[in-house]
């Protein structure tokens, strides 16, 4: 924590050391320290590091991970819609993910979608990597955002060919042709449960040409973990970088919508005011209107 964490300036190292030796001074095994280490990683402040215990960090990696499917459908006006739901579980899982959701980006550009709705309302996180595959072909190739750690140093996401590269190297993902060339108009969807991962995602599509964001505030951890394994198999997941849109502005708070819509999460009476709002932008711009 001291080395790696984002927030490790923040933090008087030598009363939080003393205060998780006392905490774990008669632990037995290695368990008996994980209340020791919750507390430390408290202390961080960053609202987002987590300490899973074996059973949890097992559980995460598997393949009995419960997920909403990816959804596509085509829009009228010729507008793509694509809700990304959070991506988690094991590589199995993962690669299931990113078929069904290219499956449902062709899905939802019959015929040729003039612009797109990414809606990342649900999105609670999970691994960035495999929703990036998904939405790159929208996003188009190039720069898209960039994590920067407490030095200052930056590792920057790109899109090639439709798929996620991490400083010019591959991510394990294959390619996928952009849709629209990769530059159609875009409205994303944000709101209060947008986290994590999620909210990453939404940082992708700051900074794009023709892009404008919609809904609410998102949870407010646009940052990013790094996994320790412990002794034990428990798992520290340690904020080391916050995300930072391909003009280089960082986040690490909540990342307020370009146009504020409050928004309707049970669907009451079949209304969504939200993606209306957002359609309306669309069927706005050119080749939509």
């Amino acid at each position: 924590m001291e080395d790696n964490a984002l927030r490790r300036g923040d933090v008087d190292w030598d009363e939080v050391r003393q205060a998780a030796f006392i905490e774990a001074g008669d632990a037995q095994r290695p368990s008996d320290t994980h209340q020791a280490i919750t507390a430390a990683l408290d202390k961080l402040g960053d609202g987002h590091s987590e300490l899973f215990n074996p059973q949890r960090a097992q559980e995460m990696s598997g393949d009995k991970q419960v997920r909403q499917p990816v959804e596509g459908r085509a829009l009228p006006g010729r507008v793509g819609y694509l809700s990304l739901p959070s991506a988690r579980g094991s590589e199995k899982v993962l690669q299931q993910y990113v078929r069904e959701g290219r499956d449902a980006v062709a899905k939802a550009d019959r015929p040729n979608a003039c612009g797109w709705v990414v809606d990342l309302r649900r999105n609670r996180g999970g691994n960035m990597w495999p929703m990036l595959a998904v939405v790159g072909p929208i996003l188009g190739d190039g720069d898209v955002g960039s994590f920067v750690n407490a030095d200052g140093k930056k590792t920057v996401w790109s899109i090639e060919k439709g798929s996620p590269r991490l400083d010019g190297d591959p991510t394990g993902w294959g390619t996928s042709p952009p849709v629209g060339g990769g530059s159609a108009p875009v409205a994303v969807l944000t709101s209060r449960s947008t986290a994590s991962s999620g909210e990453a995602v939404t940082v992708a599509f700051r900074g794009r040409r023709d892009t404008r964001s919609f809904g609410e505030d998102t949870t407010g951890v646009p940052t990013g973990n790094a996994r320790h394994r412990l002794s034990d198999g428990a798992i520290l997941n340690l904020t080391e970088v916050k995300d930072a849109d391909r003009t280089g502005r960082t986040y690490d708070s909540p990342i307020p919508p370009d146009q504020p819509v409050v928004d309707n999460p049970g669907r009451r009476g079949g209304t969504d005011p939200v993606l209306d709002t957002a359609t309306e932008w669309l069927s706005e711009q050119p080749g939509c209107s």
